[in-house]
């Protein structure tokens, strides 16, 4: 490393430029993940600056006192190589202390977090396109706009993701341009869902559910708000053949592929609920 290099939390303004950077990479964040994410914890963010010129970036939020999960890690390709995105990687990860932490890791970066302490758990595929099919969707279902967590929502968002996320939820679910919906099965909630405007297209994710029906009760009327002809990106855990069944039933293709790994003990979700993924770059 050469020059004065400091690392430090991001400020809000820099935190909107590593979501460029982000889109740059071709990870196509939603327009308020990092925002929302932000809310949760914010010093979750952490840049390495060269001579006070930003270089590198990474996220790690802090969910309580018990679970973490790192994105957002990305060098300017003239700066690789050359020891500061370890660095910054290192300090960000003394931010979650003993959490165990979770990440979405790229095909070529596995074998390094591997040597980081992290395993994998499975893949997460993201399908993307314009939807060429429509669903076929079962009766009984009451779907309602979704505007603020619940207790119902919470209960169910517990089994899929291991922290409470009360913060999260109120800005996710108030940000500009994200569209929730909420499906009912004889007044209990059996699935939740948002759909969000990106860089390129829009992303669904979270999409959680009970069933296979009720999944496709919130999708389809999440679809509603897509703009005609617009591509639309689902992430799904490959484990769960349902949620892979969905996507190509919409005529939605393989683009992009990540590896869930974790460092600790991975937590036990009911990934079988997972339907759509919250985002790759951010948990």
């Amino acid at each position: 490393m050469r020059g004065s290099y400091q690392i430090r939390a991001l400020l809000p303004a820099e935190i909107r430029t590593a979501a460029d950077w982000a889109a740059r990479e071709g990870w196509n964040p939603g327009r308020q993940d990092a925002a929302c994410f932000a809310s949760v914890d914010p010093q979750g963010f952490w840049g390495g600056f060269l001579d006070g010129q930003m270089i590198a970036c990474i996220s790690v939020v802090n969910y309580g006192q018990a679970f973490a999960f790192l994105g957002f890690y990305i060098v300017a390709p003239e700066h690789r190589g050359q020891g500061y995105g370890y660095a910054l990687w290192q300090k960000a990860l003394e931010h979650a202390g003993g959490r165990v932490v979770g990440l979405d890791g790229v095909v070529v970066q596995q074998e390094n977090y591997r040597r980081s302490g992290f395993e994998l758990a499975y893949r997460n595929i993201r399908f993307g396109g314009v939807p060429s099919a429509g669903l076929a969707v079962s009766t009984g279902f009451e779907v309602q706009v979704l505007t603020a967590p619940t207790a119902e929502l919470e209960a169910l968002d517990a089994r899929v993701f291991p922290a409470p996320r009360r913060a999260f939820w109120q800005q996710w679910l108030g940000a500009e341009g994200h569209h929730s919906f909420a499906a009912y099965l004889d007044g209990s909630l059996a699935g939740f869902g948002t759909l969000r405007p990106c860089g390129s297209g829009c992303k669904i994710g979270p999409l959680v559910a009970v069933s296979r029906p009720a999944a496709e009760a919130v999708l389809a009327r999440l679809l509603r708000e897509l703009p005609p002809g617009q591509e639309v990106f689902l992430d799904a855990p490959e484990p769960h053949a349902a949620a892979v069944d969905v996507a190509r039933a919409l005529g939605l293709e393989p683009v992009f592929e990540t590896a869930r790994m974790y460092r600790g003990a991975a937590p036990q979700l009911e990934t079988d609920l997972i339907f759509g993924v919250t985002s790759f770059e951010l948990g």
